[in-house]
């Protein structure tokens, strides 16, 4: 069949840098599929611990029993991208994948991995239902919509007030009150900012602090093309990075650390400060969110572009594609897709889970209040800025990720930029 040769031949180009890989004869536990008349399948990333794991869980069991449809679940984490891929090979790839749209997916509607969806976004009726701005996030250079957007991204960073309150400070909203309160914290003997310094979120607390520096054309071009050196912004950023963490803003060996382990560290109240996204905060303790107050990243005191702390948000959540075999199934898929954005399972959601969503709605969460206050933030009390991700070729993803662990080290802004630079031509 010739379109299956040419998604072979494209994903094994992907997976493969270009050699095929020998498809997996029995690739059943990679697959969700059943027999049963009328089934769907659905390759998904909220599983697990993952906030809104369980109640999409319900939610599909509860689509199955009142529809008799079976729906079939293969659940994964941050591998799906490749596990989807690989059953793709083998033409045996779930009907529906929710995933982010970051690094390897960009690529997936391209090669045919996956069908766009403009069309049936209209046919469907759930145009009217979804944030504009996140279709138009979800939609590539051709004008196609990759996915159907489904959850969102809001990272805020949460201050413990009731630390702050015994080393005598306030929230900070500038470099300098920042590094001030870091001194307090410490002569508290309280660890600062805690990130993973070691994973995606130092990363991205990385990048999010040369956008201090960066007007948002700017800053595409930087993080498109890797040139740090050319743009006297982005070394003005990295140059306040090393500054900052010089002057002990990040806690103790903060370069070991991962995404789990800065939000333990602020849970069990050994650190005062994390940037986390919202569906991390969704899993803070009530006991610690009475005394944390959500906000941005202090602004830089001298020379920035921000006028505010800064807050990363992104419509680069979990998205909602549809296979090329699932393009065999649109009258099954139709009526399961409809029912994830009715408003009664948005609520759900943003109530049973705490999780931001991109179908429109005036829901806030009760039960999740640190991420009702990160929904609630203004453009007068914080400076939105991107989340480099759509930008990002994949290939440099995780030598950048080594890059930043090693600014959070002892390296030298000229070493951190080099080492950025070289992730890029390498890929």
């Amino acid at each position: 069949m010739t379109e299956g040769i040419s998604r072979r031949t494209f994903l094994g180009a992907v997976i493969g840098g270009g050699v095929m890989i020998p498809l997996l004869t029995g690739c059943g536990p990679l697959m969700p599929t059943s027999s049963a008349a009328g089934s769907i399948s659905v390759h998904t990333q909220l599983s697990g611990a993952v906030s809104g794991a369980q109640v999409f869980s319900d939610v599909v069991a509860a689509y199955s029993r009142a529809n008799d449809r079976p729906v079939a679940l293969l659940k994964n984490g941050s591998d799906l991208p490749i596990v989807f891929e690989t059953s793709s090979l083998a033409g045996k790839e779930a009907d529906i994948a929710m995933v982010n749209l970051q690094g390897r997916t960009l690529s997936w509607t391209r090669l045919g991995a996956t069908i766009p969806v403009q069309d049936l976004l209209d046919e469907w009726g759930l145009r009217d239902k979804i944030i504009p701005e996140a279709l138009e996030e979800w939609t590539d250079a051709e004008g196609n919509l990759r996915a159907f957007p489904f959850t969102r991204t809001n990272w805020p960073v949460s201050f413990n007030t009731g630390l702050l309150d015994e080393a005598g400070v306030g929230i900070p909203t500038t470099s300098d009150e920042l590094i001030a309160v870091a001194d307090a914290l410490r002569s508290k003997g309280i660890g600062p900012v805690t990130v993973g310094g070691s994973d995606w979120s130092g990363q991205k607390m990385f990048l999010q602090i040369l956008q201090g520096f960066l007007t948002r054309d700017e800053a595409k071009k930087a993080f498109s093309s890797g040139k740090l050196s050319e743009f006297p912004g982005a070394v003005a950023g990295v140059e306040h990075f090393v500054e900052l963490r010089d002057a002990g803003v990040f806690v103790d060996n903060v370069q070991g650390y991962t995404s789990d382990s800065e939000l333990t560290q602020f849970n069990t109240r050994k650190a005062a400060i994390v940037p986390a996204m919202s569906s991390a905060l969704a899993l803070v303790p009530a006991e610690r969110a009475a005394e944390v107050t959500v906000g941005g990243w202090p602004a830089p005191s001298r020379g920035g572009v921000v006028a505010h702390p800064t807050v990363i948000q992104s419509f680069n959540g979990h998205g909602i594609w549809i296979s090329a075999n699932g393009a065999e199934k649109l009258d099954l898929l139709k009526p399961f897709i409809q029912n994830l954005y009715t408003p009664e399972v948005t609520s759900e959601f943003i109530l049973g889970s705490g999780r931001d969503m991109s179908r429109i709605t005036d829901v806030v969460s009760r039960d999740f209040p640190l991420v009702a206050q990160a929904s609630q933030l203004t453009t007068d009390q914080v400076t939105p800025v991107m989340l480099p991700d759509l930008l990002i070729p994949d290939a440099v993803f995780e030598p950048m990720i080594r890059a930043t662990a090693m600014a959070y080290g002892r390296a030298s802004a000229d070493q951190i930029i080099d080492t950025f630079e070289k992730a890029y031509a390498a890929a």
